[in-house]
């Protein structure tokens, strides 16, 4: 064995000596001798969830979960519904109650990917681990969207972090345009990259788990994501089926299940819909996708041609400069007129800047990808959406009506209080799994 090997296993025995026996924490900000390539930690904390979430855990209005109070049955303005007979504070405690007594050990880091004109970046997010044990799984999660850099995983408690009390361990990505990249435009739902940046963070944290010690019982990974998330889940899949499924590569990455909510799939229908109703239901929606493929697909058009002034002039001061919750903007926002927010030209959808515009948004719609997905799916969305319309859920059920997929469509409320029901859904499908496998403890 070289030198350098036995060096790090001592300093990995040292640190974790007895610690699966008296639940004693590792430090892996000590730890030396990684290889360059793999997951570099900046910073770690324990969380403990004895009293409740964390302050700085945000629902995907930028609320923070402790402030949601979501009582009003009709408060998302739907006048009818069948089956959201629990409420959001419901749920939201029945997550605190699940998740109340355990701790979990977040770890902030850093990773190499690429840019969107495809040069080499360092990007940032976090690891959560159980205290006490390996994690028996691995859960890949891409994040819902967010306003401020303060919401952005390494930065913040991930509501998805309650898993870990089931003994699984997640990695969640930062995003390129958050976390250390927090100064660069984020290219919101360019699913090439945003997939590519999600699949580079495993591939760096795979190993650096087995370096300390940590590696999972189960190399089969979970995929997750509510929202933005939802449709960049489906993409990180479609470029591990393409790319990363040869048992032979060392990048192999053996997908066991997948979870997606409420996700826009078909980014060029959700847009149209924004034109056609002339409602914009998430306002802050309209220049983030039209930046996003400005910025991030390289299109050639420009925002002053898009957006009308009032609300060009403010894109960077609200949005790129990630200091604002998507909650708060749409505060700014003030409106939910879309002719308000667009300019006659990106209204005229027969425009040959809007046909540019429709094919970027078509590119980067995953339903429109000639694939297939293989792995078992749950897929989620509330039929009351009023941020992400309920048309993508329909779409993707009919592209992909010959995948192993359990969709879960119904009248479930606003898109914040769906996101709570998925994570509470997830929870309860991976506790039915564990108990099929006499694993559950």
């Amino acid at each position: 064995m070289k030198l350098k090997s036995i060096i790090l296993s001592l300093v990995i025995l040292g640190l974790t000596a007895c610690r699966f026996g008296r639940e004693e924490v590792m430090d892996f900000t000590q730890v030396t001798g990684l290889d360059s390539t793999m997951f570099r930690v900046t910073a770690q904390h324990e969380i403990d969830l004895t009293s409740g979430f964390p302050t700085d855990c945000y629902l995907p209005d930028g609320t923070r979960i402790n402030e949601y109070a979501d009582d009003d049955p009709m408060e998302s303005g739907v006048q009818s519904r069948k089956t959201s007979s629990v409420t959001g504070t419901a749920i939201v405690q029945s997550l605190l109650d699940w998740g109340n007594g355990k701790k979990v050990i977040e770890v902030v880091g850093t990773y190499k990917s690429f840019d969107t004109d495809l040069m080499p970046i360092t990007l940032s997010g976090k690891v959560m681990l159980p205290v006490g044990r390996k994690p028996k799984r691995m859960i890949l999660v891409s994040h819902y969207t967010v306003g401020s850099n303060a919401e952005a995983p390494s930065n913040a408690f991930s509501l998805e972090g309650v898993l870990v009390k089931m003994g699984y361990g997640l990695v969640i990505p930062d995003y390129l345009g958050y976390g250390v990249t927090a100064d660069k435009i984020h290219p919101y739902l360019c699913m090439d990259i945003t997939a590519l940046n999600v699949v580079d963070m495993w591939l760096a944290v795979k190993p650096w788990l087995k370096a300390v010690g940590m590696e999972p019982e189960h190399e089969e990974i979970n995929l997750m994501g509510y929202s933005q998330g939802g449709a960049t889940t489906m993409a990180v899949l479609r470029l591990i089926e393409m790319l990363y499924n040869d048992p032979k590569l060392d990048s192999y990455v053996p997908v066991h299940r997948v979870f997606a909510g409420g996700g826009p799939y078909d980014v060029k229908a959700t847009y149209e819909r924004f034109v056609n109703t002339d409602t914009a239901g998430y306002p802050v929606a309209v220049p983030l996708v039209l930046q996003g493929m400005i910025a991030g697909y390289g299109i050639d058009v420009k925002m002053t041609e898009m957006v009308q002034p009032w609300l060009c002039a403010k894109v960077d001061e609200w949005i790129n400069s990630k200091r604002y919750s998507t909650g708060q903007i749409n505060t700014f926002i003030g409106t939910k007129v879309t002719h308000e927010l667009l300019t006659a030209e990106a209204m005229a959808q027969t425009s040959d800047k809007v046909a540019e515009l429709y094919k970027a948004m078509t590119d980067n719609s995953i339903i429109a990808y000639d694939w297939d997905p293989k792995a078992p799916i749950y897929m989620m969305h509330s039929m009351d959406d009023e941020t992400v319309p309920y048309t993508n859920a329909v779409n993707a059920k009919n592209r992909w009506h010959n995948a192993n997929i359990e969709y879960n469509f119904g009248h479930y409320g606003s898109h914040v209080r769906t996101c709570l029901r998925f994570i509470y859904s997830v929870q309860t499908l991976l506790e039915e799994e564990e108990k099929e496998r006499g694993q559950y403890e």
